[in-house]
């Protein structure tokens, strides 16, 4: 059993920069902004890297309350239309396997990632997985914190969840609480 997950990893991890690369050639500049929720600072940081790049589209996958996102954004002088918010994901890992299918769909190939230095090399690990199985190249873009870098267990445990994602479609995340329709 061991060593048929290990083929499936050595599978996956050979193929994923091969399809990286393809990503790349086919779109070299980003095609849209994608900024993973973890505070209002986050959030105002991707609203003012926005203003450089009118013609991309953001995509805020969790985050902040929406209606405190739309003041963020409006104060940046960010159109409505070129803002996203998605609520989908739980964690890390879901904040890309929930937008995946999206951005495929829209034939997005590359994006720029935003989120806090403390974070990125997470996130960029989960990205060229989960993006990368789908042809999806991110450039990083950190947003200054003084939080200590994650542990690379976290990395690593992730990882893990994104090639369970690959294979099963799964990531082991708990579901989202219903919510209550009487509300």
């Amino acid at each position: 059993m061991i060593a048929i997950i290990a083929m499936v990893v050595l599978l996956i991890s050979s193929i994923i920069p091969i399809k990286l690369a393809i990503a790349y050639a086919q779109a070299p500049k980003p095609q849209a902004i994608l900024i993973l929720g973890g505070g209002r600072g986050r959030e105002e940081f991707a609203a003012k890297f926005a203003k450089d790049y009118p013609n991309l589209d953001l995509w805020l996958s969790t985050g902040i309350n929406d209606e405190d996102a739309e003041v963020v954004f409006q104060n940046a002088g960010i159109s409505e239309q070129r803002v996203h918010l998605d609520r989908r994901a739980t964690d890390t890992v879901t904040n890309f396997t929930t937008l995946v299918d999206d951005f495929n769909n829209l034939q997005i190939q590359h994006t720029y990632l935003i989120t806090g230095d403390f974070h990125m090399s997470r996130a960029r690990a989960i990205a060229a997985f989960v993006f990368g199985s789908r042809s999806i190249f991110t450039t990083p873009i950190t947003v200054p914190t003084k939080n200590p870098r994650e542990s690379w267990l976290r990395t690593l445990r992730d990882c893990g969840r994104s090639i369970l994602w690959i294979a099963t479609g799964q990531t082991g995340a708990a579901p989202r609480p219903e919510e209550d329709e009487d509300t």
